[in-house]
Parts: C-alpha cells; sequence; structure tokens
C-alpha cells in the first residue's frame, strides 16, 4: 500500500513541477534541466515521507494496547518542556496536555479525561494536595501521581489521604517516574518500600495512618511553609518559592506559632529545624 502511495505521489510531483515548467516557458523564463527538476522532486518526495512518518508515529503511539495518555501539571515551564520530551519517547506514553496551575489542571481535567495526572505539589495557584482532592471529587477513579521535590517521608501520606495513588521525589532517576507512572496507570501503588513499611506498622499497631500531632494538624499550604522554615528560608524566599505575598508568609507564620504553641520566631525556628532533622 505505502509503494502504490509513493508512486501517486511521485506522479503527482512530477504533474506539479511540469505545469511549473509550462508556466515558466510562457513567461519566457528558461525551463529547468532534467536533472535540477529530479532534485527538486526527491525533496518534496523526502518532506512527504517525513510527514508520513511521523503521522504514523503519532497514530502507533495512540493506538498501544494499554498505552496512557498523560496530564502534567507543574508551575516550572522548563521542567514540564523536560518530562514531555521524556515521556513521548515512550511508545506506551502519551502527553495529552500540560497545566502551570490548579484551575488550568481542572479544566483540561474535565476536557481530556486523562489516564494518569502527573502532580508537583507546589503549584502557582492552589497546592498540589488541593488538586488532588478536587480532581478525586470529580472522578473518583482518577489515578494521580506525585512528582514533586517535596521529601516522600513529609508529605506522601498526605497526598494518599488526598487519593494519590503514588508518589516519586524530583531526585530519582528517570526510571523512577517511568515505573511510577506504569504502575499507577495499571491501578497500582507506587511508594517507597520505606513508607509502605512505616504505613503497615501503623496499621498492625492499630494506629491511624496520620498520628495525631500538632504539626499532623497544619493545613498542607501551613506545612509547606513549615518545613521551608524548617530548611532555613527567609519569609521572601518562601513567598517566592509559592508564589505569595511575604505578607501572606507572614500571615502563615503567625498561624504556625498560635496552632504549635509557640511563643516567638526563635522557637517557631527551632522547632521547624528540628521537624525538618526528624523527617530527614
Amino acid at each position: 500500500m505505502f509503494i502504490a502511495m509513493r508512486r501517486v505521489a511521485d506522479y503527482n510531483l512530477r504533474r506539479i513541477a511540469s505545469v511549473s515548467d509550462a508556466v515558466w516557458a510562457g513567461h519566457g523564463e528558461p525551463q529547468e534541466s532534467a536533472e535540477r527538476q529530479e532534485r527538486r522532486i526527491d525533496r518534496r518526495r523526502g518532506g512527504l515521507m517525513i510527514t508520513q512518518k511521523k503521522t504514523a508515529v503519532r497514530k502507533r503511539n495512540s493506538s498501544v494496547p494499554g498505552s496512557a495518555r498523560l496530564l502534567i501539571v507543574d508551575d516550572h515551564e522548563m521542567l514540564r518542556h523536560g518530562l514531555r520530551l521524556m515521556l513521548e519517547q515512550q511508545s506506551d506514553l502519551e502527553v495529552c496536555a500540560e497545566a502551570a496551575d490548579e484551575s488550568a489542571a481542572i479544566r483540561h481535567y474535565r476536557l481530556l479525561r486523562p489516564d494518569v495526572v502527573i502532580v508537583d505539589l507546589s503549584l502557582r495557584s492552589g497546592n498540589g494536595i488541593d488538586l488532588i482532592k478536587r480532581i478525586k471529587a470529580l472522578d473518583s477513579n482518577a489515578r494521580i501521581l506525585v512528582y514533586s521535590m517535596h521529601d516522600e517521608q513529609v508529605y506522601a501520606e498526605r497526598a494518599l489521604r488526598a487519593g494519590a495513588m503514588g508518589y516519586v521525589t524530583k531526585q530519582k532517576p528517570a526510571r523512577a517516574i517511568l515505573q511510577g507512572i506504569r504502575d499507577v496507570h495499571r491501578g497500582k501503588l507506587h511508594f517507597s518500600e520505606e513508607l509502605v513499611q512505616r504505613v503497615l506498622e501503623r496499621v498492625a499497631a492499630n494506629e491511624p495512618m496520620s498520628q495525631a500531632s500538632a504539626v499532623d494538624n497544619l493545613s498542607d499550604r501551613e506545612l509547606e511553609v513549615f518545613e521551608m522554615i524548617g530548611r532555613g528560608l527567609t519569609t521572601r524566599a518562601i513567598a517566592d518559592r509559592l508564589h505569595l505575598s511575604p505578607r501572606t508568609v507572614d500571615t502563615y507564620r503567625e498561624r504556625l506559632k498560635t496552632k504549635l504553641v509557640l511563643a516567638n520566631a526563635a522557637e517557631l525556628h527551632y522547632r521547624a529545624i528540628q521537624w525538618v532533622l526528624k523527617g530527614s
């Protein structure tokens, strides 16, 4: 079939070339030599073959049994672009959309219903945990994988409770995110062995998955700010990282002191540093 299509394409290209030569001849212009005409046809033929090849690749990827359509949610454009390039090298994975914030992600999910949503926890507006909850409220069968710079030991349990099926940190090699996507697409959970062991130990001891402590009662955004304080970030740095104003970060600091029953900023810093070190 491809040979027949190529013959038809060659015939059409030669007709176009001959008509073009006739037009130029009618205006008194010299006709192309046969050799030059052949080179021009070859170039057109090559372009046609490249286009056909790209189309065939797209059709192949979309028709692979068990292939996964992906939605990437991350507020860093370069990371989204690099991740997309890597994922689309896989014959069984196809990126159907990208989003930089929570509202765009919800729009894309409503419209496209991707097989797997890859979510970062820190977004331009809102945060990944809230987004996971919103998507699960929209579709209880949604399959979501967290891909974040944040430590799994700190956020994975919250992500799991929100409805995520897996967690991969950005420090892991590329094969980790690929395996995570494929596991989640198959309906399997994908978390580190350390986290699974900790959760199983709590279940065996009949403890709730989130131990009752003051830090566990913080909201998702408050926990983000608390962790960054513990890692030594300034108010301005936290504001830039979370796309908030410094005044909003100061408000979160006050809430943290109230919820954790801390007298001043020094006690807040000490408590945050100790919590980060314990988690590490």
